[in-house]
């Protein structure tokens, strides 16, 4: 896993949690990898792949099953989209919104490079 110097580690692969849980490769009440497996999958410190899964925990994304291992919770995808879904309308869109106002794009010039993409996908 490549890391940005900007963020922390550990908020990171929170992030690599939400993506996994998102595209549904780990769905809910399902098994995750563990801790010692996440740590070695990208290539950090046990004790910062914890403090990932402390993070989830606490956001109730994830729950432990003592002596099983850890699992998406029932509601984890509700969770995690919510949660992306406000970090992209707080953090992302101001920054899109003053591009589009610098470079003259209007929402109708937005919409029509969306179906555009769409099109040429089918």
């Amino acid at each position: 896993m490549d890391f940005d110097n900007g963020k922390p580690i550990y908020l990171q692969i929170v992030d690599f949690f939400y993506e996994n849980i998102l595209i549904k490769r780990w769905k809910e009440d399902e098994r995750i990898p563990s801790v010692r497996e996440v740590a070695m999958m990208v290539e950090v410190n046990p004790n910062t792949a914890i403090r990932a899964f402390n993070h989830l925990q606490d956001l109730e994304v994830i729950y432990n099953k003592r002596g099983i291992g850890y699992f998406v919770s029932e509601n984890g995808y509700a969770k995690v989209l919510d949660i992306k879904r406000k970090e992209f309308m707080q953090h992302m869109l101001p920054d899109v919104f003053k591009k589009m106002i610098l470079l003259n794009i209007s929402f109708d010039d937005l919409k029509n490079t969306y179906n555009q993409q769409e099109n040429e996908k089918k």
